[in-house]
């Protein structure tokens, strides 16, 4: 199977930015429930950390309150949701507990050709991914 493949830098060389253009394909959610919150770094730390917040409080009228909530990054945004969880923690004043997991996340990107002398490509490439699971419970 690894005779098949070309090295990287083979591909790499034969993509001329001239002649391609990289669309990255939004990568697959799990089936997206109320309490998960998906982490990015476009939109603002303050904003996201109150968001989960709410979430976990109920907002102001106390709707909809969860227990557990599940944040999730991907890439470079791992340390943004990272630290969002901890931020949770403290200000939870130990009523609130985390749970991590990683994995791998296949990411698909397709390359359109500018000319019609080529054809489309599509490139697979893995990305780290974090899921943290954020849960109340009653101290002893």
């Amino acid at each position: 199977m690894a005779e098949n493949r070309e090295p990287r830098g083979a591909v790499e060389a034969e993509l001329d930015p001239v002649e391609y253009t990289l669309r990255k394909r939004l990568p697959h959610h799990l089936p997206r429930r109320p309490s998960d919150i998906y982490v990015n770094m476009k939109t603002d730390f303050k904003a996201q950390l109150a968001r989960c917040q709410k979430l976990l409080d109920g907002g102001a009228r106390g709707q909809n309150s969860y227990s557990e909530i599940c944040i999730h990054g991907l890439g470079l945004a791992i340390n943004r949701a990272i630290s969002i969880a901890l931020q949770l923690q403290v200000g939870s004043f130990g009523s609130l507990q985390v749970a991590a997991n990683t994995s791998t996340v296949e990411l698909v990107d397709e390359l359109d050709p500018e000319t019609d002398t080529r054809e489309p490509l599509t490139r697979i490439r893995n990305n780290s991914a974090i899921h943290i699971r954020a849960f109340r419970f009653a101290p002893k």
